[in-house]
């Protein structure tokens, strides 16, 4: 009964009354923890994050569909799993036509909607997608342009404030430079403990902070319009940092994400959740508080009433992979295709063609895309440590080296996802198995009955990371 009194105090509120803004402020190639008031880390600072998530709500347990760029964001504007988007579950796909976008369902219905920096892709936009961009209208200056051409103070607004931070490349030194202090930044377990990661992890660092600054700017552009409490702001990222075993990669590090809410006295201050929440599930939820039914083809589920205390979220998150960069050799097109299931105990990956390279080949010289040079990992001074300790380094093995068809981890004993018990538990790991399987049948994954597609066909528009020396 309370679910339903909350719809239709949302319904009533939006029809007699203003409709809540939306401002939608996503990070580039940010992962969780590395947020402050996470905890994790008493180097990275994050203001702006940790203020929103105090008037609001903050998520311990936030995970993209994919951890690449254009799946994960084609999932976000659609409210679907990316496996469901044909070419736009690869890196530089596009979106189908016969699929739809909160934002451009929200312009239908009277919104002023806009977006600044990153939103769609990189990829390529086609047919409607054209004439009426997927994220709304793009205002090259920014949320202060965008305010400047909303018709009138009346007309509820949705923004897509998409940074390009903390994406590579870095400005090196940019962390140590600006005050950090290397010696206290907890770098994760499977990068080597050296001078020169820490740097880079600070480097990183500094461009998140940039990123909070970024959204610092624009709460402040709405407490200067008196528009503050009446606007649902997220603040989230794209998936993990662009280090070795992180983007691109299906355990924690590549697809657990922060995410914080706050929508004025919608949501009570300071709650904090632990269950799963998938960033598909934005879409129904802006939709929803919009006084919009979402279109039955998104997959995601409305966060309201669990965060009014109604219900609760999700016990468990399935993730997946196809393509970031065509990455093995020559002639393949193949990218590392994967799906995982997760929840508080244990963390399933399947990956369907375990002979191929998780992260690329290291056989530059073969690679599909001239001289890519594990095209899965972007190029930094951490991949670059990592790979120069050789092949027979745990640190190489957990990030480059051949995986499995099959990897299981327990959570209980190690969060970090670095010992694989697949073959030791096959009766869980058949368990598992099983659970993920049911699930993609449900969503209608074409590798588990779902419409036919075949990933590996789609076009390609990018480039990959070069081997160094062919710079």
């Amino acid at each position: 009964m309370k679910f339903l009194v909350f719809s239709l105090l949302i319904i009533t509120c939006t029809a007699e009354t203003k409709r809540p803004n939306i401002l939608f402020c996503i990070a580039d190639d940010w992962g969780a923890p590395h947020a402050s008031i996470y905890g994790n880390d008493s180097v990275v600072a994050t203001p702006s994050f940790d203020r929103i998530a105090k008037e609001g709500a903050l998520f311990h347990n936030a995970y993209v569909s994919s951890p690449s760029c254009t799946p994960c964001r084609n999932s976000i504007m659609t409210g679907q799993w990316h496996w469901r988007l044909k070419g736009g579950a690869n890196l530089y796909g596009t979106l189908p036509q016969e699929v739809e976008t909160y934002s451009r369902l929200l312009q239908h219905a009277g919104y002023h909607t806009g977006s600044w920096r990153k939103s769609f892709g990189p990829g390529k936009l086609e047919g409607k997608f054209l004439k009426e961009h997927p994220a709304g209208k793009v205002y090259r200056k920014g949320f202060a342009e965008f305010l400047g051409a909303r018709p009138d103070k009346d007309t509820p607004f949705c923004f897509w404030l998409g940074a390009s931070d903390p994406h590579r490349g870095y400005r090196k030194g940019s962390g140590k430079n600006s005050g950090m202090d290397l010696s206290k930044i907890k770098i994760f377990p499977f990068f080597p403990d050296t001078d020169e990661v820490r740097g880079d992890v600070a480097d990183y660092y500094f461009e998140v902070q940039r990123f909070d600054s970024d959204v610092a700017k624009a709460i402040a552009q709405l407490e200067k319009i008196g528009e503050l409490d009446s606007t649902i702001i997220v603040v989230t990222g794209d998936h993990g940092m662009p280090f070795p075993r992180c983007k691109s990669n299906l355990y924690d590090s590549g697809t657990r994400v922060p995410l914080a809410i706050r929508w004025g006295d919608k949501i009570k201050p300071g709650q904090a959740f632990k269950d799963f929440v998938s960033l598909i599930d934005l879409a129904p939820t802006f939709l929803q508080a919009a006084g919009l039914s979402p279109p039955k083809e998104m997959t995601g589920k409305n966060l309201l009433p669990a965060i009014a205390g109604d219900a609760s979220l999700r016990k468990h998150i399935i993730t997946g992979k196809e393509r970031h960069v065509p990455s093995q050799e020559a002639p393949s097109m193949e990218g590392y295709p994967s799906r995982s299931y997760r929840d508080h105990d244990y963390l399933y990956i399947r990956n369907y063609l375990p002979t191929l390279w998780p992260n690329g080949t290291p056989l530059w010289q073969k690679a599909t895309i001239k001289n890519t040079w594990y095209g899965d990992t972007d190029n930094g001074p951490t991949k670059t440590v990592i790979v120069d300790l050789g092949s027979e380094s745990k640190f190489y093995q957990w990030s480059f080296a051949k995986r499995p068809a099959n990897e299981l981890y327990d959570l209980s004993k190690d969060p970090h996802q670095l010992v694989n018990i697949a073959e030791a538990k096959p009766d869980l790991t058949k368990k598992y198995a099983g659970l993920l399987t049911g699930e993609l049948k449900t969503s209608f994954d074409p590798r588990h009955g779902g419409p036919a597609f075949d990933f590996a066909v789609s076009t390609y528009g990018g480039g990959g990371p070069r081997y160094p020396k062919q710079r």
